[in-house]
This record gives structure tokens, sequence and C-alpha cells, in this order.
């Protein structure tokens, strides 16, 4: 009864482990498949999830009893201009095939996450952040056109002249308006295959922001990570890595540098321990007095070299930090863990984050791991940006603690909007509807709906994590 011959529900797992559905499986090829797969849910009733890589952490890519497209199989790159760096590709290129296509002729992807196995569909769709959203902005910002497939049967192509109000609501709508079946995407020139890393330790959460806030005016990257565990004195502690590209002749082995295999990651741990089976071992630290052990360890290393040091590194090894160990998440089974990340003014930012590390700790729960970046506001519709920063954390999800984890979040939610904050659709779980109904307001939510509305009339573009942020104007404007 459906196209590509499948006929029975799959389990599919958000990639945090702890959210999961039952779905039907389906993986199109072409445009024409996608077409067959609208069809096919508007004959029996049943609703259409996009899934890329895979990466989300929580429940945006899955699809209770309704279909799931995943797109991985729509991976061709189909043009590449190495004079002006524009690459036009799939919705399922991952950011892995699309740095390994375009390297070796001194390009680089402009935004990136912390894994290159998210797909460039999911990229627009979430709007992704990277290390340089102070100065680069999110990935919509570099994207200059994208064809659309809406349920309507429609085949746009939109750029910011031709349609803006679409283009700022497809790129950030959660997989809401269509599917993306082509972008267009400008890349960034290097001239090296790798960049200047300096490296140096801070203190209280609020010296680390201080010190985010005054380098990222003069740097390409930035990012802090935080021990979320350390009490007293060493409260906030922390190590940031701040980065530069290198200038054109710095690198006198520019060419060697570029070609791929100079930034493949290491498979083996001392070129002897295979990669792939350090999460078992790991998973032995995965406790609260294990990663306080591994997070003292990681910021007394620190002390070998002097504050401040820097060295080269490769692109690929400084952005990709979350496939350095594969299979990493594995350490935090059989419960999985949630990622809550808060985007706080930089007025506010330190008060706030202080408050949800410390409330953590009180009640028992703290953060496994903090990551911190700058950034800056964007024009599109869904945004979670701020003129500020950004808080990632970290909480491993087992039986006996994921209600009192979901208590905690909402509890950290009232807090980061009465900062004037936000939260980003990728990585979330937890959001209740009251929560993002005041953190969109009725003006972006009514013209979500409304473009929704107009290009998904019988609203067959659903996600759980869609069904749980909005139900009534689901239910209501289907209606």
């Amino acid at each position: 009864p459906f196209p590509l011959g499948v006929r029975r529900l799959a389990r599919v797992e958000g990639w945090g482990m702890s959210s999961r559905s039952l779905s039907y499986l389906l993986e199109p090829r072409s445009v024409e498949e996608v077409l067959e797969v609208y069809d096919s849910a508007r004959r029996h009733g049943l609703t259409v999830a996009f899934r890329g890589g895979g990466r989300s952490y929580g429940d945006a890519a899955l699809n209770e009893s309704g279909i799931v497209l995943d797109l991985s199989r729509m991976k061709s790159i189909l043009s590449w201009n190495p004079e002006t760096g524009i690459v036009e590709c799939e919705p399922g290129v991952t950011l892995e095939i699309l740095w390994k296509h375009i390297v070796p002729d001194g390009w680089w992807p402009p935004v990136i996450s912390g894994t290159m196995y998210t797909s460039v569909g999911g990229c627009a769709s979430m709007n992704i952040h990277g290390k340089n959203n102070f100065r680069k902005g999110p990935f919509g910002e570099h994207v200059l056109e994208f064809d659309l497939l809406t349920p309507a049967g429609e085949l746009l192509t939109v750029n910011r002249d031709t349609d803006p109000e679409l283009f700022h609501s497809a790129i950030s709508g959660f997989g809401m308006l269509g599917c993306f079946t082509r972008l267009k995407i400008q890349m960034k020139r290097v001239y090296s295959g790798n960049v200047l890393v300096e490296a140096y330790r801070t203190g209280m959460v609020k010296e680390m922001l201080g010190i985010l806030e005054n380098n990222a005016p003069t740097a390409d990257y930035i990012v802090g990570w935080v021990d979320c565990i350390a009490r007293g004195s060493q409260f906030g502690r922390g190590v940031i890595h701040e980065a530069w590209q290198l200038p054109e002749g710095a690198d006198a082995d520019r060419r060697g540098s570029l070609q791929v295999r100079s930034q493949e990651l290491p498979k083996n741990l001392f070129g002897v321990i295979p990669k792939s089976l350090m999460w078992v071992p790991l998973s032995l630290f995965v406790n609260r007095w294990g990663m306080a052990l591994i997070n003292m360890a990681k910021y007394r290393s620190t002390f070998l070299l002097p504050n401040g040091h820097r060295y080269w590194q490769s692109h690929a090894g400084f952005h990709f930090l979350l496939d350095y160990v594969p299979n990493w998440k594995n350490t935090y089974k059989p419960g999985g863990l949630i990622q809550y990340q808060a985007f706080v003014p930089k007025e506010a930012a330190a008060d706030v984050y202080s408050e949800l590390i410390e409330t953590s700790q009180q009640l028992g729960m703290p953060s496994f791991l903090g990551v911190t970046k700058r950034h800056r506001p964007d024009a599109f519709l869904m945004t979670h940006a701020v003129d500020g920063f950004s808080l990632a954390l970290d909480f491993p999800v087992t039986q006996r603690n994921q209600k009192a984890l979901w208590k905690m979040c909402h509890r950290f939610d009232e807090i980061v909007l009465d900062a004037g904050g936000r939260f980003y659709f990728a990585k979330d779980l937890t959001l209740r509807p009251q929560i993002a109904e005041r953190l969109f307001g009725e003006k972006r939510l009514a013209q979500l709906f409304r473009l929704k509305n107009t290009h998904d009339p019988e609203f067959l573009l659903q996600t759980n994590l869609a069904r749980r942020l909005f139900p009534e104007r689901l239910q209501s404007d289907r209606a």
C-alpha cells in the first residue's frame, strides 16, 4: 500500500536515544518519489516528517505512527564551481560529503555543526549555528537559493529576492513547509587545511563570557568548555579555544594540508586501539563521580602547557569534536541523554548560566558537559539566536531521574524566558506548548501557520516535536 516497497512500521530514534517512534520509514531517491510519498500519506490519512542525518537530539525527526521520510539517499552534489565557491546539492548531502568534495580546491563550509554527519537539508531546516555564529551567522545566511517541494504539489525555487518571506521561514521552519530538494550554498575560501588555535583556562562563568565577548571581534571561531560539576572556588571553571584562519602564504604545505587525507580524523588511539571501541571503557565513567574525575583531568591537563599556548590544527580536527570517539553516545545507554541549550542576551547570560549550573548541582543532576558560544541575531522567522551567548548542557536520562530531569528543565525554561532567552529545536525534547507560544509570540506563529495553510493546507507535514509544541494550532488550523 506504500511507495518504495515499505509495508511495516520501523523503530526510529532521536540521536540522544531518549526519544523514539514507530513509523513507516521511507527512503526516496528523487523528487518524484517524494511526491509519491505525499500522495500515499494523503490516501492513508498519515502525516510526514523529514529526516536527514538523524542528528537532532530529540524528537524533531520523529513521527509516531506516521511516515518518516529519510532523505539520506538524495545525496548528490549537483554542481560545484571552484572559482566562485558555490555548490548546489541535494538535501541528503552530509557535511562530510560536502567538505571532502570542496576542500582540495581551497574551500570550507561557512557554518558547520560539531559533527560532520548532519545533512545540509537538516542544517537549513534547523538553521544550525557553529563556533563562528558571532561572525558568520547561522547556516541559512549562506544559502543563496533552494527548491522546496510542498505537499500542495508545487516545486518552488526560492531566494531572498523572489520570496523573502518563504525563504526566511522555510529555513528555520523545522520541516513544516516543504521538502528541500536542492540547495545552492556559498562556501568559504581558505588558504590552508589548518587553523591557528589558542587555548587558555578561565575561572567563573562571568570571566569566560567576558573573554568570549572581548575576543570574538578578532577571532574567526571561539568556544568555551565549562566544568558544570566543580563547586566552591572551582565553580564554573573552563577552557576557551579560539581559532583563526591562516592567511594566504602562511602554510608552506598548503596543497598537502588541503588534501582529504590530511583532514581525516584518526581511527585509532595511539595508532593501535580502535576508537570505535573507546565508548565501552568510557561508559564506566558516565556517572556523577566518573565525570567529575574526567572534568578535573581535562582542566588539570591544561597546566601541562603555558596558558594561552598556540598550535595548528586541521579544520576537521578543530570543528568535529563530537566525531573523535565514534558512537560515544552509547556510553549513555540504556536511557540516553538530552541536551538543554539556552540562548540568553549578553546582559543576563552570566547570572542565568550560573543559576542553571548551580540549580542542577543542588538537585543532584549536574550536567556532564557544558559548552558556550557567542551569538548574534538573524532575520529568520523561527530563530533561536540572540545578541548574547548559548550554553549547551548534556544530561543523562535514566528511568529513575526522567521525571525530575524534565521538571528541572521546565524550571530552567522560566529562568531563561524571563531573561529574554530562546531555545533551539534541534536539541530540544522538554519544552511545553505554553513556553513555545511565549517564546515566539503570536505574530511569528501566525506567519508560520499562514504559510503552512498556503503550502501544506492538509497539514501533512508534522513531527512529534511540532505536535508537542503546537498541538492546538495544528488541530484548530487544520480543522
